[in-house]
């Protein structure tokens, strides 16, 4: 088996079909020896910000000489990067053998009642199985949907973070704030500290409730811990059981509220035993990138990547090229996934842009032109990210700023043209 017949393997699961329950996961867990119980783990769920809050996480791990390992989803530049120790995605050699682990009992699996595991089950395993035979510090998980039956709900997380929570996957999770909060939720363990972004008033009612019946204590922004602006627009105080003032690269406020989660989460592990020295979150912080998320691209044209897909995240992001960008030229490129609010997200991204071209990438559920048209005839269509970028670059004056956005599949595509 070479790589290329190992990924297709695992893209032959049922991909887009989602099997409620742990049922799956269970099971292949107890066959291979339960290595979800072998590394301690922190569990990441929410709407938006969970790729970015583990990144920080994982630096401000790394500074303090912990083998960390990272469970994300989805890709941006190649798949092997969704499990990787350190910043380093698994190899492919060890892609395979863990392949060639778990495929039998995909297969036996497929005999039985339970079913065939999903996709998304089988990446899910391997990353722990990964993580538990390389003998790694602790491991950080992203959920993929939700929370409560999502494949990564079957770890004992020391503590658990949820990001924040907005209206997505409503076909999936739930039509409201408060159900989906219910969704996310179901990542609380018992007496296992809970830290948490969410400001939305329904949704942050469930996380307490929640909280409360499992005796998880409960770390909230903007309560137990809090942050405020510095003078510097990359710079913020922190405030916990201690008091700094820290500076990140990533842009936009969004992240600063990131940061603030995955610190908060570091003293609470030292509170509990672990060796931490907050005298070197600075230096972590300032070193944490995280791909397709406010991402400068390139310098001549300016270019930005952001996967802002869903309405909170373009809310995010109208904010923060408002902030960082005002008075600029800007021209965005834009591609999009059926089943996304996509004519209000364009609503907003047309209040900061000079010019909007649509992309139709390469993705099953990629909107079409005639999708695009239903929404504004007037948008100027593509066929492919390449052509897009090159017609817009042609169009650009040297200080403008181009900036792609959409479904993180579509950012996916379209950085590799920068790599």
């Amino acid at each position: 088996m070479d790589k290329n017949e190992a990924l297709a393997w695992i893209h032959g699961r049922s991909k887009f079909k989602i099997k409620p329950g742990l049922e799956r996961m269970e099971w292949m867990a107890e066959k291979l020896g339960h290595p979800e119980r072998r590394v301690p783990a922190i569990h990441v769920a929410g709407t938006n910000g969970k790729g970015s809050t583990t990144a920080f996480l994982k630096f401000l791990l790394m500074e303090q000489g912990y083998s960390t390992g990272t469970f994300t989803s989805p890709y941006i530049t190649h798949f092997n990067e969704r499990i990787s120790i350190n910043g380093v995605p698994v190899p492919d050699e060890d892609l395979i053998a863990l392949i060639k682990k778990v495929k039998p009992l995909v297969e036996e699996a497929a005999n039985l009642p339970i079913g065939e595991p999903t996709e998304f089950e089988v990446i899910t395993m391997m990353s722990l199985l990964y993580f538990s035979e390389k003998t790694v510090d602790i491991m950080i998980l992203e959920t993929g949907l939700g929370g409560r039956y999502d494949s990564t709900n079957i770890i004992h997380s020391l503590v658990s973070i949820i990001t924040n929570i907005g209206l997505d996957h409503q076909d999936i999770l739930g039509e409201s704030y408060a159900e989906i909060a219910e969704q996310k939720a179901g990542i609380i363990k018992e007496r296992a500290a809970v830290i948490s972004g969410v400001d939305q008033t329904e949704a942050k009612k469930i996380v307490e409730e929640t909280s409360k019946e499992r005796s998880a204590p409960l770390f909230r922004l903007g309560e137990e811990f809090s942050i405020t602006q510095a003078e510097d627009e990359q710079s913020f105080r922190y405030k916990f059981h201690h008091e700094a003032q820290y500076q990140i690269s990533m842009l936009g406020d969004h992240q600063k509220n990131n940061a603030s989660l995955a610190i908060t989460t570091m003293d609470i592990l030292k509170e509990s035993g672990w060796m931490i020295n907050r005298s070197l979150y600075g230096q972590a912080l300032l070193k944490t990138w995280w791909p397709g998320r406010m991402e400068v691209v390139r310098q001549h044209p300016y270019t930005l990547l952001d996967g802002a897909h869903n309405y909170e995240g373009t809310l995010a992001l109208v904010k923060a090229i408002e902030t960082l960008y005002r008075g600029r030229t800007i021209h965005v490129i834009y591609g999009a996934i059926a089943g996304k609010p996509v004519k209000e997200m364009l609503n907003m991204i047309k209040k900061v842009a000079t010019t909007v071209t649509v992309v139709t990438f390469d993705f099953p559920k990629a909107l079409t032109k005639n999708d695009y048209q239903s929404i504004d005839a007037g948008l100027v269509h593509y066929e492919n990210s390449m052509d897009a970028y090159e017609q817009v670059k042609q169009e650009a004056a040297e200080e403008d700023i181009i900036l792609c956005t959409g479904s993180l599949y579509f950012i996916s595509e379209i950085r590799n043209l920068f790599d």
